[in-house]
């Protein structure tokens, strides 16, 4: 069994250390270790908690096969979608950039700090979408 191994992976995924861990399911840190060197395993009432923290199902926590592994086989890409998005977000910025410069060399300096504005918001509209969507 790779219950060790599995809770090491899923730690490090949800970058805790081991003390951030023990204090969420309210055990030591040594007793953390133990786990994941496989010397002990929790009871059931420690695995629930376990499988909450980690936001895994416990069937998945003690499978044989390891979880580092299993997430590598399946990798998901990022929807097209979310990419097409993505590139309309840019595209308006960059819209937004020329305006700003269309509207600077005709000398209209309230025009040209309204699509500044405009293109800051885009850019921080995407930005936001980014880390919210594509990166999760």
């Amino acid at each position: 069994m790779n219950l060790g191994k599995n809770i090491y992976n899923l730690r490090k995924k949800k970058e805790l250390s081991q003390e951030q861990l023990a204090e969420k399911i309210n055990v030591t840190r040594q007793t953390i270790s133990n786990w994941e060197l496989g010397e002990t395993s929790p009871n059931p009432d420690q695995l629930k908690l376990l499988s909450k923290s980690l936001d895994i199902s416990i069937d998945d926590l003690v499978e044989n096969e390891s979880i580092l592994k299993k997430s590598q086989e399946q990798k998901i890409p990022v929807p097209i979608k979310n990419k097409i998005v993505l590139i309309i977000h840019i595209i308006c910025s960059i819209l937004w950039g020329f305006a700003t410069l269309v509207a600077i060399i005709e000398k209209n300096k309230v025009t040209a700090m309204i699509y500044l504005c405009l293109c800051f918001m885009w850019i921080f509209i995407a930005s936001i979408w980014y880390l919210v969507k594509i990166k999760k």
